[in-house]
């Protein structure tokens, strides 16, 4: 009888809510806390993501978590730095043109940022100081060295174009993010509301309601990267001239 009580005592201890068997301790790791993060995050938002709710996804306990992360502000940074590890870890190879390499490097985080929608702002805001944004860096400098700048124009170039690629891939990411209601919506009011604007008052803007009402269009980060990369050779021919 006495046995009887003590195993259902153990099992009372390793049960959840419902029934449920936590994790053994030695289950959890990194690599696993790290997916199930991912899973509940794009799933219910960062505005919900806690250890509380990462907890329950993993079916262990809240403290288990602190084994592994400080505290959730850590985590969020390991994943989004993994994230891009696993979207172009890697990938980013030198050639003889400096230019192609930026575009190469520039297309892989536009196209991440599209992949992630809901880490965008944590990932344009954010320093993970973790490997992968360590080589996006030296990378970017690389090139810009190998353009010919020196080194404080390359650091300026570095913080220039990776502002304006973040926060570009951010906005289409935002934009992507939203529920299709308010983004249709949006998207009729530049339709719309630009349309009605008085020519008089507004006449640039009434000459240009078709193309301003694109505002999904596709082809304006790339404008933008190449006004960017465009800059940066007329600053060597500058230097060179002078």
């Amino acid at each position: 009888m006495s046995g009887a009580r003590a195993g259902d005592s153990k099992g009372a201890a390793a049960g959840g809510a419902g029934g449920r068997r936590r994790l053994a301790r030695d289950t959890l790791s990194r690599r696993v806390i790290l997916d199930a993060a991912e899973k509940v995050a794009s799933r219910d938002g960062l505005e919900a993501f806690t250890f509380q709710a990462l907890a329950k996804e993993l079916n262990a306990h809240p403290t288990s978590l602190y084994r592994h992360f400080r505290d959730k502000d850590e985590l969020i940074l390991e994943l989004i730095d993994d994230l891009r590890a696993r979207s172009y870890g890697g990938q980013l190879r030198a050639t003889d043109s400096w230019r192609d390499d930026l575009r190469t490097q520039a297309r892989y985080i536009h196209e991440h940022y599209l992949r992630y929608p809901v880490f965008a702002w944590q990932m344009a805001a954010r320093t993970t100081r973790r490997p992968t944004e360590f080589a996006n860096v030296e990378f970017a400098l690389d090139c810009l060295h190998r353009a010919g700048l020196d080194d404080e124009e390359a650091v300026m170039y570095v913080r220039v174009l990776g502002n304006v690629i973040r926060s570009l891939s951010a906005m289409e990411a935002g934009l992507q993010a939203l529920d299709p209601e308010t983004r249709d919506r949006d998207t009729l009011a530049w339709e719309l509301e630009y349309r009605r604007l008085p020519a008089d008052t507004y006449p640039r803007i009434a000459a240009l309601t078709a193309p301003l009402a694109a505002i999904g269009d596709p082809t304006v980060f790339d404008h933008a990267l190449d006004m960017l990369l465009d800059s940066v050779e007329a600053r060597v021919r500058e230097k060179a001239a002078g």
